[in-house]
Formats: structure tokens, sequence, C-alpha cells
């Protein structure tokens, strides 16, 4: 059995004696999971130099975390965890570690949180290259820069050969919501309408390209991004919205079919007004996809009421992540079903995704 070893728990033993020399392994071994000099060497080389904050400072085996620090942004809190195998590790538009923080960011601001805090667990695969583990490391904490998050805490584990597919990272992050918001889906009304703040599918189209797997070539790039800036621009504005939720696996469908689950009210969208890139719908068409249905990772769709409608779309489009916001349907009745609006004058029901259209996306 692994010992399992934690940031700060190794920063204890570590900090009265500094590593001299620059931590020279290139490769992960089961040495570097048996809690002995070589774990130490390596949290303290690739993990405490990139991440070290004054929470993470204090060298103890948890985030020690001053309550009124987090009471003066509100008074209820925002928890969440998420973990991410994506393959390849690292693709147009960010690697592992970005969507590792992104994700989870973006996760905690769709309940109109502020996300403040971060850990992280990695399981690495015997043989994993130690450079590519520092670039995955140096994307997160500039992730969690531009997001202005602190990781506070982590933990490792070393895995054999072909016990994993070279790096899993989980994440858990804490945000306080403010007093004034309350953004849930049971908020959803008839008349509400619906707006994204992009292009949707690049993602997933980026993934899928980068696998090397199809005669394609695109330049899209994954939209990977942290969310909670321009979600504050949106409740600055209307702290009335009603939902938010970040479009991510399973696409645009599955989310509205969530929301359709989780009310009993219908949906509908209207084809012409959902934006896609025509590198994405190119794709789409060759491969029999729907972009629908397609991955992202930094776009969200918001639930507003009718009179609403045009701040927060003005809110989105004055910020840089929401440039390309649009309005693409509404709430409409108690059917319980999703239907597009087809360009032909049709209409079709969108079902939540049956199977799956792409593995290892996030």
């Amino acid at each position: 059995m692994l010992q399992k070893p934690t940031f700060q728990a190794f920063s204890k033993t570590s900090r009265n004696s500094p590593i001299k020399d620059k931590f020279r392994d290139q490769y992960i071994t089961l040495a570097h999971g048996s809690g002995g000099k070589a774990m130490h060497d390596l949290i303290n080389d690739i993990f405490i130099n990139a991440f070290n904050n004054p929470v993470l400072a204090k060298l103890e085996d948890q985030a020690t975390l001053d309550l009124a620090s987090l009471t003066q942004y509100g008074n209820q809190l925002a928890f969440t965890t998420d973990s991410y195998v994506v393959d390849p590790l690292f693709f147009p538009g960010g690697d592992i570690g970005t969507l590792a923080i992104n994700g989870t960011v973006n996760d905690l601001a769709m309940s109109g949180a502020k996300p403040l805090y971060l850990t992280c667990g990695f399981i690495l695969e015997e043989g994993l290259s130690l450079d590519i583990l520092r670039q995955v490391v140096a994307s997160m904490q500039t992730a969690a820069h531009q997001a202005g998050v602190k990781i506070v805490a982590g933990d490792t584990k070393v895995v054999q050969r072909g016990s994993a597919d070279k790096l899993f990272i989980n994440t858990a992050g804490i945000g306080v919501i403010p007093t004034h918001i309350n953004v849930s889906t049971q908020n959803i009304k008839v008349g509400d309408v619906l707006i994204v703040n992009g292009e949707l599918g690049n993602h997933g189209t980026a993934i899928l390209v980068a696998r090397g797997e199809l005669a394609l070539a695109t330049n899209i790039e994954s939209d990977c991004q942290p969310l909670n800036h321009l979600v504050e621009t949106i409740l600055d504005e209307c702290p009335e919205v009603h939902a938010m939720r970040d479009i991510t696996r399973g696409g645009l469908a599955t989310v509205l079919n969530e929301f359709s689950l989780a009310t009993g009210l219908g949906i509908c969208l209207a084809e012409s007004s959902i934006p896609v890139n025509e590198e994405v719908r190119g794709v789409c068409e060759i491969l029999g996809l729907d972009p629908l249905y397609m991955a992202n990772e930094g776009k969200l769709v918001v639930v507003v009421s009718q009179e609403n409608a045009d701040t927060v779309l003005a809110a989105m489009k004055s910020h840089s992540m929401g440039k390309n916001a649009a309005i693409i349907g509404e709430v409409i009745d108690s059917s319980g079903l999703v239907f597009l609006k087809t360009s032909f004058g049709a209409e079709r029901i969108i079902d939540m995704l049956v199977g799956e259209q792409l593995p290892r996306i996030c």
C-alpha cells in the first residue's frame, strides 16, 4: 500500500532541509509515491514551487482558511469537485492542467459564487515524463492566477505502468455566494430567455482533431477559459439571473435536457441563432456529429426573464469572453421537452445524449 503523500506534509518535513540541487529525475518511478525522499523531492520541486501562497505556506496537513475572509463575500458556501482524464494531455488552446482549474472554477461560478480556493490531487503513472508534469503544473498555476484563485492543498499518488494513462487530476474548490444572489434551476419559468456566450463545440472539435486519428486539419482551438469574471459582469448588471450552467460534456443539448428534467418545462431553440464556428460545423458534417452535443470548456448558458434579456446580453457582449453572445431560445411550456426550430422551418426534438460521442474529453 502506497503512503499518502500530501503537499503540506511534505513541506513540513523539508522546510528545515531545503533541496540544494535541482530535482534531476526525468521520469516518474514508483519511488516517487513511496513516502520517502524521492516523493518529497518531487513535490517540493514541482508542486510547492509552482503553487506556493500564504495558505499553502503554513505547511500543515490541511488548508486552514479564515472564516472572516470568506464571509466578506457572502453568507453561502459553494463547494464542488471534479476529475480530469483528457486524451491527449495537450491540445490546441490548453492542456489537462488548464481544464482542471477552469472546469472547477466554472462549476463554482455557475451558482453565482466567487471562486476562492482549490485543491488538486494527481494520479501519476510510472514512466510519466517529469517535463510533461512540469508543463501541466505551470499551466495550472497560470490558469489559477487568471481566475483569481489559490491552490491551497493537494495530494499525489503513483501507480504502476499501465494502471493509468499518464496523468489524471482531481480538483475540489470552494467559493462564496453573495447574499443577494439566488441562481438555481428551480427559478426557471415559462417565458424565460436562454443566452449563450459564444460559439459552441470548439473544445470537442479541438480534442477530436488533436488525437490524430482522422485525416482532418483545422485551426480550431479549445475554448478552455475561466468564466467567473464574465459571471461577475453579468450579475453586476442583473442580479436576478434565474439559472446558469457551463456547457461541458454532452454539449448544449444535454444541459438543456437537464433543465427540462429538473423543472418539467419545455425549451424551444432557434437553430439559426445558435453560434457555431464554420470549421466546427464542417467537421461535424463530415463525421456525422451534431454541434449541439459537442463538448465545451468555456461556454455557459444563462436563463433570464424576458425583461432582463437585453440587459444581460449587452453585459455579456461587453466582456471579452462573451463578445459573441446570442439569444438562442426560450422556455415555452410544461412539455418537459427540448425542441429545435431548424433553418428549414421544421421542428425536431433534441434529446439527451445517448452513448458515447467522444471518449476522454475532459
